[in-house]
């Protein structure tokens, strides 16, 4: 029964091509058979345009099952996590972690005299994702202060280190996608993985004012220009609220814009353009709420000096794996851009994105993938200066899957109809709750690789990548996706 589960789900995906192209003949899904199968998909008319990268091996055999331009450069988009996560992991080891210490001068009769300074090494777990709320990490530093009687700070609050000194944005990001929350750039100092929920609620009425919300942090981002208005709730009319920067004066502002129907409520996630200061923020809103005063609030335009300070509290993080997940689980580019910066701090002693890179160069190149193979430019794979081919993939999975730490690198994937980004993809097939694999998408570019076991339980790699498709991406995934449940349902016995 679940055989012809996975046959349904075939028929179903080559029925899509059936108006550009001959399906593909009914067959067990075995080895013999996957060869025609996969080129009866990938030739498709719809794909004229496009390029295809596919390779599947099976790693036990040392068997190539199928080849296509697997030594081609292509486009990874969110691929690249694959090879940060793999490097980090090699060379920074699971039990890393990252500290984040609150200094100042020892408190008298509840006063710290001067500046409270927050000395961060780019801690990526002060978030919801991982701390269940980003708010309490600041909380407990706060009560940590609170704990040893400080209730008054004379200075202000201010950063003490400069950890991550080059670029806080990827290599080639679009310039319009930076006000969006997966576009935030980064710093030694990060709040929320840079980016914050704004929720827009419609008044009772047609016509009533909006109310805005902002969270984690009640103050995070600065709001300024309110221009959504409350309409009918009829007509098939859809909320719809559009949010960007006013950079013009001292400080970023927010204006949002669009209509939302009475009742109802939009939330958009966007940037914190200015990470440093949103992390100093959000830590200022933690001390107000447990009772501390900053009497000269945050102070972001400079370096403050330490000498002479003394630590007060201390955050150590979750240990790597925790990291891990929260990054290729939900595909969040912000923490790849952290570790790129945490690799070239760690190991080269500067904490910028071109010194990670040549660690992550290094490392490839022991691990014999060598630019001809695999070009980055970022830690996420937001930036289309990115490229990989299908053959550097499957050798990382490879080498990972014979490390002793691949139970890390393997659970922290998305599991194909489970969760992550394919919590929607190959459900009723072989494939789901059993593929584990990491996506990849930009404009034109889609990618699935990692790891499948057939139903006679042998593990097999792959990768699969498109670049320059025309149709919509569901066309592309149902090809995936149907080569996935394929792999699933394929057993080596079956000739």
């Amino acid at each position: 029964m679940r055989r012809l589960a996975t046959l349904a789900l075939l028929l179903a995906c080559t029925g899509s091509l059936r108006a550009q192209a001959t399906p593909a003949p009914v067959v067990n899904p075995t080895r013999v058979g996957l060869a025609a199968f996969a080129d009866s998909l990938l030739d498709a008319p719809m794909f004229r345009s496009a390029q295809w990268g596919v390779l599947i091996v099976d790693p036990t055999r040392g068997d190539t099952l199928y080849s296509r331009n697997a030594g081609k450069l292509f486009v990874p988009a969110s691929n690249t996590k694959l090879v940060t996560a793999a490097v980090t992991l090699a060379q920074l080891g699971s039990d890393y972690r990252y500290t984040t210490r609150v200094l100042g001068r020892p408190p008298r009769a509840g006063t710290i005299a001067g500046d409270l300074v927050v000395v961060g090494s780019g801690d990526p777990t002060v978030s919801d994702s991982i701390s269940g709320n980003a708010m309490l990490p600041l909380l407990a530093l706060a009560d940590s202060l609170h704990a040893r009687g400080v209730r008054r700070i004379t200075g202000a609050l201010a950063s003490g280190a400069n950890a991550f000194p080059g670029d806080t944005l990827g290599l080639g990001w679009a310039w319009d996608d930076l006000d969006d929350g997966y576009a935030a750039p980064v710093d030694e100092l990060l709040f929320n993985e840079g980016f914050a929920r704004v929720t827009v609620v419609g008044g009772a009425r047609p016509g009533a004012p909006v109310s805005v919300r902002t969270a984690p942090a009640a103050t995070l981002p600065q709001l300024g220009r309110i221009d959504v208005v409350t309409e009918r709730n009829c007509c098939m009319l859809r909320s719809r609220v559009t949010a960007a920067y006013d950079l013009r004066g001292p400080r970023p502002l927010l204006t949002l814009a669009g209509t939302v129907r009475a009742g109802d409520s939009v939330t958009v996630a966007v940037a914190l353009r200015a990470p440093n200061t949103a992390f100093l923020e959000a830590f200022h809103e933690a001390l107000r709420g447990r009772g501390i005063e900053v009497v000269g609030g945050v102070r972001a335009d400079s370096l403050a000096d330490t000498t002479g300070l003394v630590t007060l509290a201390t955050r150590v993080s979750p240990p790597l794996p925790s990291v891990i997940t929260a990054f290729q689980k939900p595909s969040q580019n912000q923490i790849g851009e952290i570790l790129l910066r945490t690799l070239g701090r760690e190991k080269t002693g500067v904490g910028t994105a071109d010194s990670g890179l040549a660690v992550v160069r290094r490392q490839l190149a022991a691990w014999g993938i060598d630019s001809s193979l695999a070009v980055l430019r970022d830690g996420s794979g937001l930036s289309r200066h990115n490229f990989l081919a299908p053959e550097a993939i499957v050798r990382l999975l490879d080498l990972m899957r014979q490390r002793p730490d691949f139970d890390v690198y393997y659970q922290a994937l998305p599991v194909a109809g489970v969760d992550g980004t394919i919590r929607e993809r190959t459900r009723g097939t072989l494939a789901a709750a059993n593929a584990r694999a990491k996506t990849g998408t930009l404009d034109k570019a889609r990618a699935l690789s990692g790891y499948v076991t057939t139903a006679d339980g042998q593990v097999l790699l792959f990768s699969m990548i498109a670049n320059n498709h025309t149709v919509p991406t569901r066309e592309v995934e149902r090809v995936q996706d149907a080569l996935l449940a394929w792999l699933a349902g394929m057993s080596f016995r079956l000739r």
